[in-house]
């Protein structure tokens, strides 16, 4: 039940992430904040759902959730602060995601495809990386945080 919901949760937080830059709703800010926010949230649920069983894994996942809900929290609530680290932005959201598939490469090492769930994450990570230092179009960018978490929440999905 646990995994289903997690799954369920990445896809949806997935989508929206995959949406709102479609709609042209949220500028730049907005969208790497509410991306961090999503994954953070993704993190902190994976986390909590994985302790009896995986002490360290779970530790690692609650840990890097908090540290992603902090720096979320600071991009939402203040505007200024992106401002101040524009310039390494882009590459923070990438190094995260890469940071994000490696922990989860890590956690997920006994599940049929766990494996596939980091290596997604590191090989997205490196392409936004890639295209952000080449497109930086918050719409691209966006869009690949929202494609891991489908692609993480299907494999979930097809591992329980």
């Amino acid at each position: 039940m646990k995994t289903k919901f997690i799954s369920l949760l990445a896809i949806i937080l997935g989508l929206i992430v995959i949406i709102f830059p479609a709609m042209g709703i949220i500028g730049i800010n907005g969208l790497i904040s509410l991306s961090v926010l999503l994954i953070s949230i993704y993190l902190l649920v994976v986390g909590t759902s994985i302790i009896d069983y995986n002490k360290p894994g779970a530790i690692l996942d609650i840990f890097l959730g908090l540290i992603l809900l902090v720096l979320s929290i600071f991009l939402i609530y203040n505007p200024s602060f992106i401002g101040a680290i524009s310039g390494l932005t882009l590459y923070i959201a990438g190094i995260i995601l890469i940071v994000v598939g490696l922990v989860s490469l890590i956690n997920n090492r006994t599940t049929r495809y766990g494996f596939y769930i980091g290596i997604a994450g590191v090989v997205l990570g490196l392409l936004y990386l890639i295209i952000g230092t080449f497109i930086a179009d918050p719409t691209v960018l966006g869009t690949l945080i929202g494609a891991w978490l489908v692609i993480s929440g299907i494999l979930k999905l097809m591992d329980g």
